[in-house]
């Protein structure tokens, strides 16, 4: 669309918001597409053309669009207490029933809930609770946090640092220096020749080993990471994966904090992406379908161990010197509590369970397509991974370019799904049926089709 083409909401956008993740100069000529409505796994512009919602929004809408039980919960806390602050040992019951759920559901024993905003904000929670830790442990030198290459852990300063991505870090002057990034688990364009799932894993714990050693034990204090990779393209880590890294955090004394900001309530299947994995951390973050993303909330729940030596700590200062004025919102934690409340009454996570083969048939389809190097995923999530060259994994010289192309393409046909780079992302509200997975994956071939062709004329398939 030309700038000269631009409807008057759109002009008012581009002179009134600075938009994250996009191009400001692409968008003053494009404009904004404007979403006005929602309802199920749809949403409608404000042309009327309705759209799938192939990514949840952003990997966070779980229960979809339009959920009158959540809708409802939200109006009756408003009505009753709008706000209030957990600050100075006060309380409210929603804070208290969450946290609670929040316990009883992880895989690994929890012994306290802190409530944030957002994910961000909860994994520079995290970093800053392991700090005040080893200062309380007398070992002020253990501070640093180990993440690994194409994780996505938030884009505050300290969880920016601890993501992986590159456009995080440039022209910020991230990441900090006390955050190291280890080998990215991606077996497909990491692994050797030859190299077993199996192998490549024991290869990553032992990397991930002399990254320890060569820091000094002594000044690693943690290891992040998602259960499965999101924002750097769906990475499902190989076989034995974790498996092999829970020996070396114990072996250093290193704490392993969990990211389900993504996989928490029961995107891959059960309730968190830890018990998915094989994972045993020692604290979690989690955001985005703890609400079903009705309301902005997070939380970080941390072991008893921690909470034991934090809580000691804090009783040496007149308080613990951390949280937010809307950490533990009684609106949040109200919705939180009734889409738990909805997970467990109409058993999405059963229902995952269920629609996930299907889904993951179908992605699989297309992993012969000339343009794919890749198909993968577990749960309700995926990704297509494009290639010129599969067999070498080869990358785009213009990388980007490919899979906006095709997420573009797709969007013709009134499905929304995400270029991360050249992989195209999939993350469905929960609730989606097999009608449903068919109109995400109807177009594809014919999506797919169009791009090949633009991208071999444009030279983008010279490897």
């Amino acid at each position: 669309m030309a700038n000269d083409m631009l409807t008057n909401a759109q002009m008012r956008d581009i002179e009134a918001l600075l938009h994250p993740y996009t191009n400001a100069a692409t968008h003053r000529q494009v404009g904004a597409h404007l979403i006005e409505r929602g309802h199920g796994c749809h949403v409608w512009d404000d042309s009327g053309k309705r759209y799938i919602e192939g990514m949840a929004g952003l990997w966070c809408a779980s229960l979809g669009f339009g959920d009158e039980e959540l809708i409802e919960a939200a109006r009756e806390q408003l009505g009753k207490l709008p706000y209030y602050h957990l600050f100075g040992g006060r309380t409210h019951e929603p804070a208290i029933e969450l946290a609670e759920k929040i316990k009883e559901l992880y895989p690994q024993p929890m012994a306290r809930v802190f409530y944030c905003s957002s994910g961000s904000e909860a994994n520079d929670t995290q970093v800053k609770l392991i700090w005040y830790m080893m200062n309380a442990l007398g070992k002020p030198q253990k501070k640093k946090i180990i993440s690994r290459r194409k994780a996505y852990h938030g884009v505050t300063l300290v969880a920016a640092s601890m993501t992986g991505l590159p456009l995080n870090h440039g022209s910020f002057d991230l990441p900090f220096d006390f955050v190291k990034h280890t080998t990215t688990p991606h077996y497909w364009r990491e692994a050797r020749d030859g190299e077993t799932e199996e192998q490549f894993s024991a290869r990553l714990a032992a990397d991930l080993d002399t990254l320890i050693e060569a820091e000094g034990p002594d000044t690693v204090a943690a290891f992040i990471s998602e259960p499965v990779m999101g924002a750097g393209g769906v990475i499902v880590p190989p076989k034995g994966y974790f498996e092999a890294i829970a020996p070396v955090l114990r072996k250093h004394d290193v704490l392993w904090i969990d990211d389900e900001v993504i996989c928490g309530f029961g995107r891959t299947g059960n309730w968190f992406g830890a018990e998915t994995l094989n994972m045993q951390p020692t604290s979690a973050s989690m955001a985005k379908q703890l609400t079903g993303s009705y309301v902005p909330l997070s939380a970080v729940a941390i072991n008893q161990q921690m909470a034991d030596v934090i809580e000691a700590e804090s009783a040496r200062h007149p308080a613990l010197g951390h949280g937010f004025t809307y950490g533990g919102h009684p609106l949040g934690c109200a919705v939180g509590v009734k889409a738990i409340e909805i997970y467990q009454k109409r058993d999405i996570l059963r229902h995952v369970r269920q629609i996930a083969p299907v889904f993951q048939a179908r992605l699989r389809q297309y992993a012969d397509h000339p343009l794919v190097g890749e198909a993968r995923g577990v749960g309700l999530m995926g990704a297509l991974e494009l290639s010129p060259d599969r067999k070498s994994a080869a990358t785009f010289k213009a990388p980007g370019k490919v899979g906006a192309r095709l997420m573009s393409e797709l969007l013709k046909h009134g499905v929304i799904l995400r270029a991360i780079g050249d992989s195209l992302a999939f993350c469905p509200p929960m609730i989606i049926t097999e009608d449903g997975v068919e109109e995400i994956f109807a177009p594809m071939e014919a999506a797919l089709d169009a791009t090949y062709s633009w991208a071999k004329a444009e030279g983008h398939m010279d490897a």
